[in-house]
Protein backbone atom coordinates (compact mmCIF):
# COMPACT_ATOMS: atom_id res chain seq x y z
CA UNK A 1 0.00 0.00 0.00
CA UNK A 2 1.11 3.42 -1.18
CA UNK A 3 0.31 6.07 1.26
CA UNK A 4 1.35 9.85 -0.29
CA UNK A 5 1.01 12.57 2.15
CA UNK A 6 2.03 15.98 1.41
CA UNK A 7 1.14 19.45 3.00
CA UNK A 8 -0.11 21.79 0.15
CA UNK A 9 0.82 25.22 1.39
CA UNK A 10 0.02 28.57 -0.51
CA UNK A 11 3.13 29.83 -2.76
CA UNK A 12 2.65 33.45 -1.01
CA UNK A 13 3.58 32.80 3.03
CA UNK A 14 2.81 35.91 5.14
CA UNK A 15 5.51 38.64 5.07
CA UNK A 16 8.32 38.11 6.61
CA UNK A 17 7.72 34.02 7.01
CA UNK A 18 10.34 31.48 6.90
CA UNK A 19 10.51 30.70 3.47
CA UNK A 20 8.56 27.20 3.48
CA UNK A 21 9.42 24.61 0.79
CA UNK A 22 6.29 23.82 -1.05
CA UNK A 23 4.75 20.50 -0.83
CA UNK A 24 6.29 18.97 2.11
CA UNK A 25 5.26 17.20 5.40
CA UNK A 26 6.34 19.33 8.40
CA UNK A 27 8.62 17.06 10.51
CA UNK A 28 6.34 17.02 13.80
CA UNK A 29 3.38 15.28 11.53
CA UNK A 30 6.29 12.12 10.80
CA UNK A 31 4.04 10.09 13.09
CA UNK A 32 0.88 10.41 10.86
CA UNK A 33 1.62 8.36 7.84
CA UNK A 34 1.82 4.36 8.15
CA UNK A 35 4.98 3.02 7.58
CA UNK A 36 5.84 2.51 4.17
CA UNK A 37 3.99 5.39 3.16
CA UNK A 38 6.33 7.70 0.72
CA UNK A 39 6.67 11.04 2.39
CA UNK A 40 8.40 14.45 1.47
CA UNK A 41 9.80 16.26 4.17
CA UNK A 42 12.23 19.47 3.95
CA UNK A 43 14.55 21.46 6.02
CA UNK A 44 17.63 22.95 6.45
CA UNK A 45 20.84 20.55 6.93
CA UNK A 46 22.17 20.36 10.79
CA UNK A 47 24.05 17.42 9.84
CA UNK A 48 25.52 14.50 7.64
CA UNK A 49 27.14 11.37 8.71
CA UNK A 50 28.90 9.11 6.77
CA UNK A 51 30.04 6.32 9.28
CA UNK A 52 32.67 3.94 8.68
CA UNK A 53 30.82 0.82 9.69
CA UNK A 54 27.72 2.47 7.43
CA UNK A 55 28.68 0.29 4.55
CA UNK A 56 28.44 3.69 2.37
CA UNK A 57 25.46 5.08 4.24
CA UNK A 58 25.01 8.65 4.72
CA UNK A 59 22.58 10.20 7.74
CA UNK A 60 21.49 13.11 6.88
CA UNK A 61 19.34 15.50 9.80
CA UNK A 62 16.76 17.86 8.48
CA UNK A 63 15.12 20.71 10.69
CA UNK A 64 12.25 22.82 9.65
CA UNK A 65 10.44 24.99 11.37
CA UNK A 66 8.40 21.85 13.96
CA UNK A 67 11.34 19.69 14.63
CA UNK A 68 13.62 17.38 13.18
CA UNK A 69 13.32 14.36 10.13
CA UNK A 70 16.04 11.91 9.84
CA UNK A 71 16.94 10.79 6.49
CA UNK A 72 18.77 7.62 5.27
CA UNK A 73 20.66 7.76 2.00
CA UNK A 74 21.72 4.45 0.41
CA UNK A 75 24.74 4.55 -1.83
CA UNK A 76 23.28 4.08 -4.77
CA UNK A 77 20.87 6.99 -4.52
CA UNK A 78 23.82 9.42 -2.92
CA UNK A 79 25.30 8.27 -6.26
CA UNK A 80 22.67 9.95 -8.13
CA UNK A 81 22.12 13.02 -6.04
CA UNK A 82 25.85 13.62 -4.72
CA UNK A 83 25.79 17.61 -5.53
CA UNK A 84 22.43 18.22 -3.36
CA UNK A 85 24.08 15.79 -1.04
CA UNK A 86 27.16 16.86 0.16
CA UNK A 87 26.36 20.73 -0.63
CA UNK A 88 22.64 21.32 0.11
CA UNK A 89 22.00 24.02 2.68
CA UNK A 90 18.23 23.11 2.38
CA UNK A 91 16.93 20.31 0.92
CA UNK A 92 13.33 18.48 0.22
CA UNK A 93 13.50 14.87 0.41
CA UNK A 94 10.61 12.10 -0.93
CA UNK A 95 11.08 8.70 0.21
CA UNK A 96 9.64 5.63 2.34
CA UNK A 97 8.70 6.14 5.75
CA UNK A 98 10.32 4.05 8.26
CA UNK A 99 10.04 3.21 11.59
CA UNK A 100 11.86 0.99 13.86
CA UNK A 101 12.50 1.16 17.60
CA UNK A 102 10.67 4.14 17.97
CA UNK A 103 12.64 6.38 15.43
CA UNK A 104 11.39 7.50 12.68
CA UNK A 105 13.57 7.98 9.18
CA UNK A 106 12.70 8.59 5.81
CA UNK A 107 14.71 6.54 3.47
CA UNK A 108 15.60 8.98 0.51
CA UNK A 109 14.28 8.26 -3.02
CA UNK A 110 14.25 11.38 -4.68
CA UNK A 111 16.48 14.72 -3.35
CA UNK A 112 16.50 18.31 -4.55
CA UNK A 113 18.28 20.90 -3.37
CA UNK A 114 16.08 24.12 -2.51
CA UNK A 115 19.08 26.29 -1.34
CA UNK A 116 18.26 29.49 -3.10
CA UNK A 117 14.91 29.59 -1.31
CA UNK A 118 17.24 30.45 1.34
CA UNK A 119 18.06 33.57 -0.61
CA UNK A 120 14.95 35.20 0.58
CA UNK A 121 16.04 35.68 3.97
CA UNK A 122 18.70 38.71 2.24
CA UNK A 123 15.73 40.29 1.12
CA UNK A 124 15.74 43.45 2.30
CA UNK A 125 11.77 42.94 3.53
CA UNK A 126 12.50 39.85 5.27
CA UNK A 127 11.47 40.32 9.00
CA UNK A 128 12.57 37.16 11.37
CA UNK A 129 9.56 36.29 13.42
CA UNK A 130 11.52 35.27 16.45
CA UNK A 131 9.81 32.05 16.37
CA UNK A 132 12.39 28.35 15.95
CA UNK A 133 11.59 25.14 16.02
CA UNK A 134 12.61 24.47 19.68
CA UNK A 135 9.70 27.08 20.32
CA UNK A 136 6.94 24.98 18.92
CA UNK A 137 4.55 22.96 20.84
Amino acid sequence: MIVRMTLVLSPAPRFGAWPRPPRALQAARLGEPPAGARVTVAGLVLVRQRPGTAKGVIFVTLEDETGTANVVVWAQTYERFRRAVIAGRLLRVTGKLQREAGVVHVVAELIEDLSPMLDRLLDPGFRYDGVRAGDQP
